[in-house]
C-alpha cells in the first residue's frame, strides 16, 4: 500500500529532530481531541444525543442548559464494561487482540432549585450539578505477525535518517542513533577505508530481507471533573455553563523485531516506551429553546481544552550478531545494544472546540425521537513547547487533519414505568486527503425503569472504525512511503448500567 502526498511530512518530523525523545506530537493532538459522548445509560442508549435534551444527569458535562429542566435533585452512579477487539491484517495475515476494562465512567449529583408556581418572575429556578466523568478510553492492544519477508526493514528507515548527517552527530539522531550505536548502520567507506562524510552502510547480510512482528500496548484514560449550573426562564429558554478540570494519562509500549533469514545480523529489536500525563480546563456553553411543548431546540459550545502535558520517553535497541568481526573498529559483534536515557519534557495542547445543535420531539407521554449534529475541526488544534519545535508538528496537523460533521439520531418509548431505547452515531474521519475510511459508526441500545425516588438504567454500545499503523516510514523515489502498513478493524463492545435516585 502507497501513502502519498503528506506523508512525507510525517518523515521529516524525524530528520528534524536531532535529540532523543518522542517524534509525532501531531498524533497525541488528535488522539487528546477524540471523544464520543458519554454520561448515563439513558444518554449512551440513545446514540449518545443530548444537545436539546433536558432533565438527564449527563446535561453536567454535555449540554449544560439541560440542568434547568430539573424539578428534583438527583444522584447517580453508573458502572461500565468494556470489550476492545482488533483485527489486523498485515502481508495478507490475520491477528486479533482483546482488551477488557471494568470502570465506573460517571459520578453525578444534580442540586435542584425550582421557584414555586406562585412565583411571577422569568426566572423559574435552576440547578447545579457536579460529575466526575470517563471521557476517553485508551485501553488496547494491536500489532502483527508475519511469516513473509517484508519488502523493506527498519534499517532502511535508518538509512534515510542518516543521508546527509555528520558521523560526530549520528549518535544523537533519535533512533538512528542507536542504530548507529548497535552496528546496524555504519559509515560507508571509500576505497582508501575512509569515511565518506554523510553516506551510510547497512549491516552486512541485511538486503536479504526479514520478517517482522510488532506488539503496541496502550493504557491509560481522560477523565473529566464538571462544575455546571442551569436555569429557566418561563419554562421556554434554559440556559447554562459549566468549568471542565481535566486529568490524562496515557501510557504505551511498543516491541518491534525484525528476525533475518540469513546472517551475520540474526535479528534485531526496538523497544519503547511512552508515558504522558497532565491537566486541562474547558468550559462550556449552552442553550434549550423550547417554541412549543413538543419540541425542543438545543445548541451547545465547548471551548477547547488547554491542556498542559508532562511526558517521559525511553528506547532500546538490540542486536543479536553471528560473532560478526567489523574491521573497520576490530570488533567482534555479538550482543549489541543501547539506549536513551529517561527523556523528560512539557508541552501544550489546544485541542479543537467543538459547536453543535440539536431537536427533539415528543410524542406525547409516549416517548421521544432526538437528533443531534456537532462540528469540530482537527487541523486547528496546537501544540507549543519550550523543551522542543513544534512547528513540524503544528504543520503536520494542519496538513493531516480536517474538520468533521458527526450525527446522532436516537429515541425512547415509554411503557408505564417502563423504557425502552435505541440510537445510532456517526463520527466522521478526521483525516484529510485520504484514500483510507477511518470515521466511526455506534449503535446502541437499552431500557430502564422509573420506581418512585429510585431509577434504572442499563445500555449496550458498539463502535466500529477502522484504522491504519505504520511502523516505520521508507520513501520511494516518488515520495511515496512504501513502508510497512497494518490495517485496525476496532470493535469496542461496552455495557453500563445507571443507578439514580432523586430526592
Amino acid at each position: 500500500m502507497k501513502i502519498q502526498s503528506s506523508i512525507f511530512i510525517a518523515f521529516t518530523l524525524f530528520l528534524s529532530t536531532l535529540s532523543y525523545g518522542q517524534s509525532g506530537y501531531f498524533e497525541d493532538a488528535l488522539r487528546f481531541s477524540q471523544n464520543v459522548p458519554a454520561g448515563s445509560a439513558r444518554m449512551i442508549g440513545i446514540g449518545g444525543t443530548q444537545w436539546s435534551l433536558g432533565g438527564d444527569v449527563s446535561n453536567i458535562a454535555g449540554n449544560p442548559a439541560g440542568l434547568g429542566f430539573f424539578r428534583k435533585s438527583e444522584a447517580s452512579i453508573t458502572f461500565g464494561y468494556s470489550d476492545w477487539r482488533v483485527d489486523t491484517q498485515y502481508l495478507g495475515q490475520p491477528r486479533q487482540y482483546n482488551t477488557s476494562n471494568f470502570s465506573i465512567p460517571n459520578l453525578s449529583v444534580v442540586f435542584a432549585s425550582p421557584k414555586g408556581p406562585l412565583n411571577r418572575g422569568a426566572f423559574k429556578g435552576g440547578s447545579f450539578g457536579i460529575s466526575i466523568q470517563r471521557i476517553a478510553n485508551f485501553n488496547t492492544e494491536y500489532g502483527f505477525f508475519s511469516d513473509e519477508i517484508g519488502s523493506t526493514s527498519i534499517i532502511d528507515f535508518y538509512l534515510q535518517n542518516a543521508i546527509g548527517v555528520p558521523e560526530s552527530q549520528i549518535p544523537g539522531l533519535g533512533l538512528t542513533g542507536l542504530a548507529y550505536n548497535t552496528y546496524l548502520i555504519n559509515p560507508l567507506l571509500d576505497s582508501n577505508g575512509n569515511a565518506i562524510p554523510g553516506e551510510y552502510d547497512p549491516v552486512i547480510g541485511f538486503e536479504i530481507g526479514a520478517f517482522q512482528d510488532e506488539n503496541i500496548t496502550q493504557e491509560g484514560n481522560a477523565s473529566q471533573i464538571t462544575f455546571s449550573y442551569g436555569a429557566n426562564f418561563n419554562h421556554k429558554v434554559f440556559v447554562g455553563g459549566s468549568l471542565g478540570i481535566r486529568s490524562l494519562n496515557f501510557a504505551s509500549r511498543k516491541v518491534y523485531n525484525e528476525e533475518f533469514a540469513e546472517g551475520p545480523l540474526f535479528n534485531t529489536s526496538l523497544r519503547e516506551n511512552l508515558f504522558i500525563n497532565g491537566t486541562g480546563v474547558n468550559l462550556n456553553l449552552g442553550l434549550i429553546y423550547k417554541p412549543i411543548d413538543h419540541l425542543n431546540l438545543g445548541f451547545n459550545f465547548q471551548s477547547p481544552t488547554w491542556y498542559s502535558l508532562s511526558e517521559e520517553y525511553d528506547a532500546r535497541i538490540i542486536a543479536e550478531f553471528d560473532n560478526f568481526y567489523y574491521a573497520p573498529e576490530d570488533i567482534t559483534l555479538r550482543r549489541e545494544e543501547a539506549a536513551t536515557d529517561f527523556i523528560l519534557s512539557s508541552y501544550g495542547l489546544n485541542s479543537p472546540l467543538k459547536v453543535g445543535a440539536g431537536a427533539t420531539f415528543f410524542l406525547g407521554k409516549n416517548g421521544f425521537i432526538s437528533a443531534d449534529v456537532d462540528y469540530v475541526d482537527f487541523s486547528a488544534a496546537r501544540l507549543n513547547s519550550n523543551d522542543f519545535n513544534e512547528g513540524p508538528d503544528n504543520q503536520a496537523i494542519r496538513d493531516f487533519y480536517t474538520s468533521t460533521l458527526n450525527f446522532r439520531l436516537g429515541g425512547e418509548a415509554r411503557l408505564e414505568i417502563f423504557r425502552i431505547r435505541a440510537g445510532f452515531a456517526h463520527f466522521g474521519d478526521p483525516y484529510s486527503n485520504s484514500n483510507f475510511d477511518r470515521s466511526m459508526q455506534q449503535y446502541s441500545g437499552g431500557f430502564g425503569a422509573r420506581l418512585n425516588n429510585f431509577t434504572i438504567d442499563f445500555a449496550v454500545v458498539n463502535r466500529r472504525s477502522n484504522a491504519l499503523y505504520n511502523s516505520y516510514q521508507v520513501l520511494d523515489q516518488q515520495g511515496n512511503n512504501i513502508g510497512p502498513f497494518t490495517e485496525l478493524n476496532n470493535s469496542i463492545f461496552s455495557g453500563v448500567l445507571t443507578l439514580g435516585i432523586t430526592f
